[in-house]
């Protein structure tokens, strides 16, 4: 059985519990939270009133509650900001992180049952599966530490995106981050925070940007490298693995010098949009 896995330091649980816990969450985030299923996990984000990403995780229905996969520099933050959102809602929100773990399986076969929560990744189907556990039953599953380099690597590959790597926070709408199409957002569901601009963007079909996967020959360009043809900047270098990365990118652009058969460069190196 060919199959990877990686514990994922980087990542913190806060759990969410109450009566009012799913409407409540439904109320502020991108993606429908009402039709989760026991054991299942959706990607959604917390978006300011202009739409932009302030945090992008997962939750996940552990049956009594909903747990939250955040990136672990934000986790603090988005703990303090959703309990300004709190008012007199029956909720309780805490950060779990001291009992439960993120670990992350991909492969031709789904890791092993066990009392971890194992969900196949919203996102994209090559990237695999997800867990949230504790450290002692990611032991007992074979679930290593000190491999998470070779999940981002197999993040690149799948073209997929992380915040504060590949786009910013507060200055990115879902759509430059593809949210729209990794599943990251509900286009039917009632009113969140952002929901107006977001909506508008995505009828209109007004995005502008997004991030696309690019290939180099050589030294991968730094991140944050400007992405140019000849002198005018259409974009920036997210993060690279070997010859592949990932960049956020002008689309108008791209595919106008991509007509005129100009090359774009970054950081000395020729970039090629895969």
């Amino acid at each position: 059985m060919n199959l990877h896995n990686a514990l994922l330091p980087s990542r913190s649980v806060l759990r969410l519990s109450g009566g009012d816990a799913c409407n409540w969450l439904q109320s502020l985030v991108t993606n429908d939270i009402e039709n989760l299923k026991s054991g299942d996990g959706r990607f959604a984000a917390l978006l300011s009133p202009q739409g932009k990403i302030l945090f992008d995780f997962f939750v996940v229905n552990d049956g009594d509650a909903f747990l939250i996969d955040c990136a672990a520099d934000q986790s603090a933050s988005l703990l303090k900001r959703l309990a300004m959102y709190k008012l007199r809602a029956d909720i309780a929100l805490i950060d779990a992180s001291s009992s439960l773990m993120v670990a992350a399986a991909w492969g031709d076969a789904p890791p092993p049952v066990s009392r971890a929560i194992v969900y196949q990744d919203p996102r994209h189907s090559a990237l695999g599966w997800r867990m949230i556990g504790e450290a002692q039953e990611f032991d007992l599953m074979g679930i290593e530490g000190g491999q998470e380099d070779a999940y981002q690597v197999h993040r690149i590959a799948c073209g997929v995106p992380q915040g504060g790597l590949d786009f910013t926070y507060n200055d990115s709408f879902p759509h430059d981050a593809n949210m729209d199409i990794l599943n990251g957002v509900d286009f039917k569901k009632g009113c969140y925070i952002g929901q107006e601009v977001i909506s508008r963007v995505h009828h209109r079909g007004a995005a502008r940007k997004r991030i696309m996967k690019v290939a180099f020959s050589g030294r991968a360009p730094a991140k944050g490298s400007a992405i140019t043809a000849g002198e005018i900047a259409i974009g920036e270098m997210g993060s690279s693995a070997g010859e592949l990365g990932l960049a956020m990118l002008r689309i108008d652009r791209v595919e106008d010098f991509k007509a005129a058969g100009k090359t774009l460069q970054a950081d000395g190196a020729d970039v090629f949009v895969v």
